[in-house]
């Protein structure tokens, strides 16, 4: 059964079951109305007998209940209580004479007409038996019952066609909904959105829903470029050592510089090879489903420790830290891996003997070298994967340091850009938010 057959039924239930509630509570509303008036009227004929009692004889009484719809009163004694046709309960008409019972209202058949009966004490041994047919109630709740039932299955009805059209509006957006995302699982096309207008539960899952699309195509984007770009910085690096040790196979050259030359250049090759194997495994840990534990660390310590490790990897370089005491919350690692690759990044571009300015105040880390800059328009670029500017061209490194900087800062909440500084060289300033 289909999601909208199913919601069309149980509208149309729900409807039936209120209209049955509601006519059977109008049939006893008016049943209860017109007995009522019935009870009313006997008990008036009670009154009026105090001031005029009758002089019917009991038989002749009771015969006029066959004819017309008028009340009929008839005192009786307690002894003459059996000998009243219809009376079938005469010994609680004893207990009301005697004054062991109250009056009471009773339906009774005489002579077979359906009567209402009140019977109640008029004085010792004595009771006054007051009647009036039930003939044309009985008539007009029949005729009730069957307006009824036939006002039921009518609204049954009706409610089960205005549920088939009123469901066809509300499951439209559903329906839309489950054919994307079936278009999507079968092409793979991410790029299929669904129109939403509204504030309703279905309108907040299309947006929802447009929201996973456009995650998922940003995602996939991402992992075809970083897939095309490796592949593309994998190539030359593996064609170069795939040359050289082959080379080396046959013999190598005949010269013993050259062979050692040859075999440094391998070194080297390995050395970058792994090293941009790393930076992709680092990039990739942005797709990773759990991301790590974070913990409560002391920037100022990891960042001096990073500039310990930096002036050994470049002697050639002066480091002048500057930091003050700062607490952040995050990943030792990767926040450990961005400082780092600041640091080589200046070092990179600092000229011999030249000097690099490490600032950290308020949770804000700046690394400033006096090398070229960068130029204005590449100030955003440097920040992308495998971005190289035409100056780094023949320089070392993969092109994804600054990449793996701004992944860390933006998963940690903080950012990082790239500025011009005063004088010469340049300044790239790691913005994270520091804890009191």
């Amino acid at each position: 059964m289909t999601f909208r057959r199913r919601l069309a039924l149980s509208c149309a239930a729900a409807v039936a079951v209120a209209v049955i509630l509601g006519s059977v509570l109008a049939y006893v509303i008016v049943r209860g109305t017109l007995r009522g008036q019935i009870d009313t009227a006997l008990r008036s004929e009670v009154s009026k007998v105090a001031v005029a009692p009758p002089t019917d004889t009991a038989e002749s009484g009771l015969s006029v209940l066959t004819g017309a719809p008028q009340v009929f009163v008839q005192s009786i004694s307690k002894s003459e209580v059996s000998a009243v046709p219809g009376l079938a309960r005469s010994s609680e008409a004893r207990e009301v004479a005697d004054g062991k019972r109250a009056p009471f209202f009773s339906d009774e058949r005489v002579r077979g007409v359906h009567v209402r009966v009140y019977t109640t004490s008029v004085g010792p041994g004595n009771i006054l038996v007051t009647a009036r047919s039930l003939t044309e109630v009985d008539g007009a709740l029949s005729k009730l019952r069957l307006a009824l039932a036939l006002l039921t299955l009518a609204g049954i009805g009706l409610a089960v066609f205005l549920s088939r059209l009123a469901t066809r509006t509300a499951v439209r957006p559903v329906a839309e909904l489950t054919a994307t995302a079936e278009h999507v699982a079968t092409t793979r096309d991410l790029s299929q959105r669904i129109e939403t207008s509204g504030e309703d539960e279905v309108s907040r899952l299309a947006r929802a829903f447009n929201t996973m699309l456009e995650a998922l195509q940003r995602s996939q984007h991402a992992q075809r470029r970083l897939v095309a770009d490796a592949s593309h910085e994998l190539r030359t690096p593996l064609t170069s050592l795939r040359t050289n040790m082959e080379v080396i196979a046959r013999g190598g050259p005949p010269d013993a510089g050259d062979r050692d030359r040859l075999r440094r250049d391998v070194v080297v090759q390995l050395e970058e090879l792994t090293e941009l194997v790393g930076d992709l495994v680092e990039l990739a840990r942005d797709e990773e489903p759990d991301p790590p534990a974070v913990e409560d660390l002391a920037f100022d310590q990891l960042v001096e420790a990073a500039v310990e490790r930096a002036r050994r990897h470049a002697p050639g370089v002066c480091f002048e830290p500057e930091l003050e005491p700062t607490l952040v919350r995050g990943v030792p690692a990767r926040l450990d891996r961005a400082v780092a690759n600041l640091l080589d990044n200046a070092a990179k571009w600092s000229p011999p003997g030249g000097s690099v300015e490490v600032r950290l105040r308020d949770g804000e880390l700046t690394v400033r070298d006096y090398g070229p800059g960068i130029a204005p328009g590449e100030r955003s670029l440097v920040f992308e994967r495998f971005y190289r500017a035409a100056e780094a061209r023949g320089r070392p490194g993969s092109g994804l340091g600054l990449a793996i900087v701004r992944q860390v800062a933006e998963s940690h909440g903080g950012s990082v850009t790239a500025e011009a500084a005063d004088g010469e060289g340049a300044l790239l300033r790691l913005r994270l938010s520091a804890i009191p």
